[in-house]
C-alpha cells in the first residue's frame, strides 16, 4: 500500500472570475496535460463499471468448454479463458468490482479516519494521545498478514475485503486530518466561533470540513490505486473476490496458472491493473497541482 503523508498543504486557488469553484477547478484540471489524459481514462473506467451489462459482448460467467484458450479474434477481442469465458467481458465486469471495492473501502477509511482525526485535533490530552497510540499500532501491522488473518477468521467476501481496506487505511487519514485540524483550530475564524459559544460539532461541520475537502480529494485519488492493488493481490491469492465473479486479481491468477497455454490471459488481466493505477496516480498528482496555489502548474 502506498504510504500517506502526514500533511498535504493544498488549498483552493484564488477565484477572480466569479465562476463556481468546482467549475474553475475542473477547467484547471482539464488544462493540465497529464490531468486531462488521466481524467479521460478514469471516466472510461467509470463508464465500463456503470454500463458493463450494455458494453460487455458476452455473459462474463457463461462457460463454453469448446472454445477454451482461444486467442484474440474478431469474435472474442481478448480471447477466452480456460473455461471458454470471454475475457473482454470479464475485464469489463471486473472494472466494476475493482472500483466498487476501491471506492467503498476508501470512503469507509475516510469516514473512520476523518472522524477520529477531527476528534483528536479538537481534543487535548488523553483523548488525542489514546487515538494517536491506537492509529500508530494499527499502522504497524503488516497489511498482508493482517488481511490473511482476517480472511482466515471471517472468510473471503466482498464485505471482509472492504473492512480490511477501511481499517488498514483509516490511520493514514487520521494523521492527515488531525494535523490539518491542528493548524486550522489556531485560525481566527475558529477562535471567533469558539468565543461565540459554538459547539465542537458545529465548528467541525461549518469550518473544518470545508477546508479539509482539498487535501481529502487528493488523498482519495492517490489512494485508489493502492486499494485496487490490495484487492487484486488478495484475489490473486484466492482470498478476495471469489469465483465465478470476475476480478482482475483472480483473472491474473488464472493467467499465471496457464501462462504457457494462453499467455493472453495474463496480459489481458494485468493491463487494466496497470492502466487504472497509472491513471488514478496521475489524476491525484494533477489535482494536487490544481489545488495547490504554490504550484506554478496549478496557477496556469
Amino acid at each position: 500500500m502506498a504510504p500517506i503523508t502526514d500533511t498535504v498543504a493544498v488549498a483552493p486557488p484564488a477565484n477572480r472570475t466569479g465562476a463556481h469553484p468546482a467549475w474553475v477547478g475542473l477547467r484547471r484540471l482539464l488544462a493540465h496535460p497529464a490531468g486531462l489524459v488521466a481524467f479521460i481514462v478514469v471516466l472510461g473506467l467509470v463508464a465500463c463499471a456503470l454500463f458493463a451489462p450494455w458494453i460487455a459482448p458476452y455473459d462474463p460467467v457463461k462457460i463454453a468448454p469448446r472454445i477454451r484458450f482461444q486467442g484474440p479474434s474478431w469474435e472474442h477481442w481478448l480471447g477466452t479463458d480456460q473455461l471458454g469465458r470471454d475475457v473482454l467481458s470479464r475485464v469489463i465486469y471486473g472494472t466494476g468490482v475493482a472500483l466498487k471495492v476501491a471506492l467503498s473501502g476508501t470512503l469507509a477509511a475516510l469516514l473512520i479516519g476523518a472522524t477520529l482525526g477531527i476528534v483528536g485535533g479538537l481534543s487535548r490530552g488523553s483523548v488525542d494521545g489514546a487515538l494517536l497510540l491506537l492509529c500508530d499500532a494499527m499502522r504497524s501491522l503488516p497489511l498482508i498478514l493482517f488481511a490473511l488473518a482476517i480472511v482466515a477468521i471471517y472468510g473471503p467476501s466482498l464485505a471482509t475485503l472492504i473492512a480490511i481496506i477501511a481499517f488498514s487505511m483509516a490511520p493514514g487519514y487520521f494523521r492527515v486530518v488531525r494535523n490539518q485540524v491542528l493548524v486550522l483550530r489556531s485560525m481566527d475564524f475558529v477562535a471567533a466561533s469558539q468565543s461565540m459559544g459554538a459547539s465542537l460539532p458545529r465548528i467541525a461541520l461549518t469550518h473544518l470540513v470545508p477546508n479539509l475537502l482539498g487535501p481529502i480529494i487528493v488523498l482519495i485519488a492517490m489512494d485508489i490505486p493502492a486499494v485496487i492493488g490490495i484487492e487484486s493481490g488478495l484475489s490473486f491469492l484466492g482470498q478476495g473476490i471469489q469465483p465465478p465473479d470476475p476480478s482482475w486479481g483472480s483473472m491474473l491468477s488464472d493467467g499465471y496458472s496457464f501462462i504457457r497455454q494462453a499467455p493472453h490471459l495474463a496480459i489481458a488481466a494485468g493491463l487494466p491493473v496497470i492502466v487504472s493505477t497509472v491513471a488514478f496516480t496521475f489524476l491525484g498528482e494533477a489535482l494536487r497541482d490544481v489545488l495547490d496555489p504554490k504550484s506554478s502548474r496549478g496557477r496556469g
